[in-house]
């Protein structure tokens, strides 16, 4: 099978696999026979041959870029005759590339007599299994998040609770305080957080979206964190999820969180090679309705949920923080090892509020490792 991938290694993923290094511009990697190449120039071309030194290199000066210049082409005509000599030396005729793949370069390579076949489930099956360096990554990713939530809970058990408000420090404890603390600790660990990470109030009526709070922190209310870190050196993410009381806990939010728990528990037990993702969703799901508490599962067609369990159980986890498998009604794939897959159920009641848990986990030959499972589910923080 032959592959071509055009992009830069910083937004495509699936170039990212293949070529481990952050470049910002965009190039041509090739794969054919055996054979790994990339089209590259002197800027990149000694760090290439340093961190990837498994590929070959063909450098544009070799393939005419100076007359390409002289003829007075433009800047992306000439990139796109590079690539095209590229895939001629290389001698690919037809090849498999991404969805995402430029449609001027598509036109290009086919003017020239290759043919070109967009195979979205050939690059989600290659992302699947993680390489060495991709795990060592995540694990750090994870690690910062366990550090970064250690952190979270600590803001909130430290709070007083002053006339309906939670007080730090002698001033209100803001949803931005408690997230800012997050971002430091995950960026001094390596792995930057992104500036919408998740510190929303679950209370009555909760939001229960991807809205990421803001404002005073409320007691005696379900505070959900949730954080996705991403590790600086090789791109790859973690995610995971807790939800905090500080103050009372409502006998309605115990049962609600008991609810999830049993819910998480018995997925992640159930994950393995082979478990069906739509099956570990509808595990999720045979909890909640028990229960009472509508689910995607059970929505009248064209029906949008606001409470109950209405969103997907969770989803892989690597270069993307959202990729394959999907863990949902429309998860037709089963779990390999090497998956990386976020287990994140949850429900709410409109009248009570709810909470969520999220764990990071890493499906291995005879079930899994909860990267993200040392820390505590209880909601006292």
């Amino acid at each position: 099978m032959n592959i071509l991938i055009y992009g830069d290694t910083q937004t495509s993923p699936s170039l990212r696999h293949e070529v481990p290094i952050s470049i910002g511009d965009p190039f041509l990697y090739l794969e054919a026979d055996g054979r790994r190449a990339v089209l590259t120039n002197a800027l990149e071309d000694e760090r290439i041959a340093r961190d990837a030194p498994e590929l070959e290199r063909m450098l544009e000066d070799q393939l005419g870029r100076d007359e390409l210049i002289g003829s007075g082409l433009t800047r992306g005509e000439i990139e796109r005759e590079l690539c095209a000599r590229a895939a001629k030396r290389f001698g690919i005729t037809e090849a498999i590339v991404p969805p995402t793949f430029p449609l001027a370069l598509a036109d290009r390579l086919r003017d020239g007599g290759v043919s070109l076949t967009p195979d979205e489930d050939v690059f989600i099956g290659r992302r699947r299994t993680k390489s060495a360096a991709e795990m060592k990554g995540i694990r750090r990713a994870a690690d910062a998040a366990l550090a970064a939530m250690a952190a979270a809970a600590t803001l909130l058990r430290e709070s007083e609770i002053d006339d309906g408000r939670l007080i730090w420090s002698g001033a209100p404890l803001t949803a931005e305080v408690v997230r800012d603390r997050m971002r430091d600790v995950c960026a001094r660990a390596g792995a930057p957080a992104p500036p919408d990470i998740m510190v929303e109030a679950m209370g009555p009526d909760p939001a229960g979206g991807h809205d990421p709070g803001a404002g005073p922190l409320p007691p005696h209310t379900p505070i959900e964190i949730d954080l996705w870190p991403r590790d600086e050196s090789t791109g790859c993410w973690a995610d995971m999820t807790r939800a905090f009381v500080r103050g009372d806990i409502s006998d309605p939010i115990a049962e609600i969180h008991a609810l999830v728990l049993d819910a998480h528990e018995r997925v992640c037990a159930a994950a393995r090679p082979g478990a069906g993702c739509a099956d570990l969703y509808g595990m999720a799901c045979d909890v909640f309705e028990a229960a009472g508490h509508p689910t995607g599962r059970t929505k009248a067609p064209g029906e949008t949920l606001r409470e109950g369990f209405f969103f997907g159980l969770g989803h892989g986890v690597g270069l993307e923080v959202h990729e394959d498998p999907p863990l949902g009604r429309s998860g037709s794939a089963s779990l390999i090892a090497g998956d990386v897959i976020a287990v994140e159920p949850g429900t709410s009641v409109k009248q009570f509020g709810g909470t969520r848990v999220e764990d990071l986990l890493l499906v291995t030959e005879d079930g899994n490792e909860r990267l993200t499972g040392s820390f505590p589910y209880g909601l006292v923080p």
